[in-house]
């Protein structure tokens, strides 16, 4: 098993070093849950302006179009407020099938 470092386990540290590097970094926040949510409300996904990224907020199956929102917030500086579940077609389209709903946050730090 190999160890991991702190950033590896919290990316609001991996923001922090990303920023102080001189990159652009968003920031996306689970808000909100409703049933059979993948990940709990505080988790984070971050993502800097080549579209790299660290953490989760749905176990994978919306990260991509959370992704391309964040980067449309960076490029804008205006923050958007994202809903995902099973009875919006565009969850399905995003593979939120599990069941629940999410509403993610994403904003640009700094």
């Amino acid at each position: 098993m190999t160890q991991q470092t702190t950033s590896e386990l919290d990316p609001l540290l991996t923001a922090e070093h990303w920023m102080s590097a001189g990159r652009d970094v968003a920031i996306a926040t689970v808000i909100e849950t409703w049933g059979s949510a993948p990940r709990p409300v505080g988790s984070h996904l971050i993502i800097d302006e080549k579209g790299n990224f660290e953490g989760s907020v749905s176990g994978g199956c919306v990260e991509g179009s959370v992704i391309a929102e964040a980067m449309d917030v960076l490029a804008s500086g205006e923050p958007r407020l994202l809903e995902f579940g099973v009875a919006d077609e565009t969850a399905w389209q995003v593979g939120l099938s599990c069941g629940g709903r999410i509403k993610v946050y994403v904003e640009r730090l700094g």
